[in-house]
């Protein structure tokens, strides 16, 4: 059994795991850079370690001196949270060679489904659904105009090695297609050390579904429902929800049956999230895997009632699950809005700099995640996020509701939010009606505005 865990990471993530591990009587340890010397998490922590200066390079993604932080303070484990080092296998092997132990799925795993060809190889094998392809990495431009006429266009290119949204092109056209090809090699090997590049047929106006997973160390693997994570700006998200609006429920149960089959073919354990595209006949396909937490994992557990990072935390310690698919429910409705330190009127420009006004949401169904507060300052160096808006509620309606009036409550001056890009989301009619695709944001709401649009309260 684990006596104390390190958290490698920062911000809100790295309260929520001090939080569950001390509910599960484990002792922590944060570290921390330069730039969040004043973080408030760390007064919460049962110890802290300085790991260097604020560059991510320097500190959250350095792993010999997350090690040393670790070896010295004497920990069990290591959970690594999301982003930064959360998904790298060699970090998880280096954490298991040193005999500390790595609270995520196995390496093995980890860099299976971390490369994009194997994992599309896995999801054939496991018969979930998956897009035409080019069945491995393509090497050369006329290999990829061959391929993308028997598959047909449009088509995407995407890095081997990369995700979230990152290391993707598309060609409507041959000549496209020949142009963007070795700048699609190029990017892929200095974003992911990886040139590997491969093609599959791209789906155009998509949902985007995303199933959470859970398996424990003894071949027991359980999908707590899917999340509907379609409102994105660039390919990333800003509003998520669960249960996804319009899916039947044997559509539901389809989806859900395909990430459990996916996760059991690659022997997986701990959490993680196997996402798909749903197309407008509401065909769905295989998309990619999350080998890790979510940011968005707390509507799950709102609508659940598991506690998903304890459960990580138990998993790695060797426990068992002490339930069954069938005695996992969906109750009510959960929303989440990513808040995000930036400026909508200035085409999203990050927003740091120090908080003088703070007012956090509350009120029932209401859940704040954020390790922010009057007087802190945000630091430019890292993502900008600074909190989670979480609503839960019986029904859909309740839960708009609820999540508009909490949005209105929020006071965080004189940064620069994404607040007023939520609340409009919340209140456009395609929102409502469950209308919308992953260019939802670009279509219907990034277009010329007034000048209070992005108003201050």
């Amino acid at each position: 059994m684990f006596s104390r865990v390190l958290i490698a990471n920062r911000g809100e993530i790295a309260l929520r795991i001090i939080r569950a591990c001390k509910e599960l009587g484990l002792e922590t340890v944060a570290v921390y850079s330069e730039a969040d010397r004043d973080a408030g998490y760390l007064h919460l922590a049962d110890d802290r370690v300085c790991i260097g200066a604020g560059a991510s390079s320097e500190s959250y993604l350095n792993i010999p001196r997350i090690i040393a932080a670790a070896e010295i303070t004497d920990v069990d484990a290591i959970h690594p949270g999301y982003g930064f080092l959360a998904e790298n296998a060699h970090f998880a092997d280096v954490c298991r060679d040193c005999k500390i132990e790595f609270i995520g799925p196995s390496v093995e795993s980890m860099r299976t489904l971390g490369d994009k060809i194997q994992a599309k190889a896995l999801a054939k094998k496991a018969n979930v659904p998956t897009t035409p392809d080019s069945d491995g990495a393509i090497e050369t431009i006329d290999a990829a105009c061959r391929i993308a006429d028997e598959i047909g266009y449009p088509v995407a290119l995407k890095a081997a090695a990369g995700g979230g949204g990152r290391g993707i092109r598309f060609a409507h056209n041959e000549a496209t297609l020949r142009g963007i090809f070795r700048q699609a090699q190029t990017e892929a090997q200095i974003a992911f050390g990886d040139g590997r590049i491969f093609m599959e047929k791209c789906v155009e106006n998509f949902r985007h579904i995303e199933v959470q997973i859970l398996g424990d160390r003894h071949g027991n693997v359980v999908h707590l429902f899917e999340r509907e994570c379609t409102v994105q700006r660039r390919r990333q998200k800003v509003i998520e929800e669960t249960p996804a609006p319009g899916l039947s429920k044997a559509l539901r149960e389809e989806v859900c049956n395909a990430a459990v089959r996916l996760a059991k073919e690659v022997g997986y354990h701990n959490a993680g999230t196997v996402e798909f595209m749903l197309d407008q006949e509401n065909r769905f396909y295989f998309l990619e895997v999350n080998t890790r937490i979510q940011v968005e994992h707390p509507i799950t557990e709102m609508v659940t009632d598991v506690d998903l990072v304890k459960w990580q935390l138990r998993v790695a310690q060797g426990e068992k699950l002490t339930f069954t698919q069938k005695d996992i429910h969906q109750r009510g409705c959960a929303i989440e809005c990513r808040i995000n330190a930036e400026d909508p009127k200035m085409d999203f420009r990050p927003s740091p700099g120090r908080i003088l006004a703070f007012v956090a949401p509350g009120g029932l169904g209401v859940r704040w995640d954020s390790h922010v507060y009057q007087g802190y300052t945000i630091p430019p160096t890292y993502d900008s996020l600074v909190g989670k808006l979480i609503v839960h509620r019986p029904t859909r309606e309740e839960t708009i509701a609820t999540a508009k009036r909490a949005l209105d409550e929020f006071v965080i001056e004189p940064t620069k939010t994404t607040y007023p890009l939520c609340r409009e989301v919340l209140s456009h009619e395609k929102f409502i009606a469950g209308q919308w695709d992953t260019m939802f944001i670009e279509r219907e709401l990034l277009i010329p505005k007034g000048p209070d649009y992005a108003k201050e309260k």
